[in-house]
């Protein structure tokens, strides 16, 4: 069973709200050692913490991060980024391609590297962060690739579970950072959604649905499209 006492962590995108959060609550739930990275590290007062190179886009970035933290037990995909617009006919290529690049294929590339690393430790344990956008397409690109990376780690679950690495996916709605600025309305607090996350990773759960409007989506998945979205609805006779 997962477990963060003793264990050596692999955070990405730990200079923001979230990652701090998973850094510093790593910390206190007994992690030995926290690999924070970004592709700027900053500097940490905590010898525990080593600070990381990591561009999640480049794969020779990724290929020596993966050898830097060949002590890893646990990684957490956390890095993430918007795309300047919610539509998906409106953005241009170049952004669509950096919000796939940054979004889905970033962590499937860093799961794919740190695989070898974690397989037949004890305590092993990947953890994607997801969104409420991989069931509700309010996003444009956003949303469809975090729909592809929610596929992603169920497929890495099932192939890595054998090799004895748990996979776990966590899913939200707006989280109360930067990233969240331009949302109104209730936000989770970093520490809230991060004490979910870890909570859920020690008790060998598979998902983390951390807010109501993420399970109220979940849960209208079987049922018909306009049920989702009612407005695909509106003027019809």
């Amino acid at each position: 069973m997962p477990t963060l006492d003793g264990a050596t962590v692999v955070i990405t995108g730990a200079n923001g709200g979230i990652g701090r959060e998973l850094v510093s609550q790593a910390l206190e739930r007994g992690a030995r050692k926290v690999y924070a990275t970004a592709r700027v590290p900053q500097a940490w007062s905590d010898a525990r913490i080593v600070p990381l190179a990591l561009d999640v886009t480049d794969p020779v970035s990724v290929a020596a991060a993966a050898d830097a933290a060949s002590d890893a037990t646990v990684l957490i995909n956390n890095a993430g980024a918007n795309p300047p617009t919610a539509s998906l006919i409106d953005i241009d290529d170049a952004a669509l391609d950096a919000t796939f690049a940054v979004n889905f294929f970033g962590p499937v590339r860093v799961a794919r590297a740190f695989a070898p690393v974690l397989t037949g430790r004890a305590g092993a344990a990947i953890v994607d962060i997801h969104s409420i956008g991989s069931w509700y397409a309010y996003g444009g690109a956003y949303s469809a690739a975090k729909a592809a990376l929610w596929s992603a780690t169920n497929s890495l679950r099932l192939e890595l579970a054998p090799r004895g690495v748990h996979v776990l996916g966590v899913h939200m709605s707006y989280v109360d950072t930067p990233m969240a600025a331009h949302a109104g309305g209730d936000k989770l607090t970093p520490a809230d959604l991060v004490g979910q996350v870890l909570d859920g990773l020690e008790a060998d759960r598979f998902e983390v649905l951390a807010d109501e409007a993420t399970r109220r989506v979940r849960a209208g998945l079987a049922a018909p499209v306009e049920e989702l979205y009612p407005e695909l609805s509106g003027g019809r006779s």
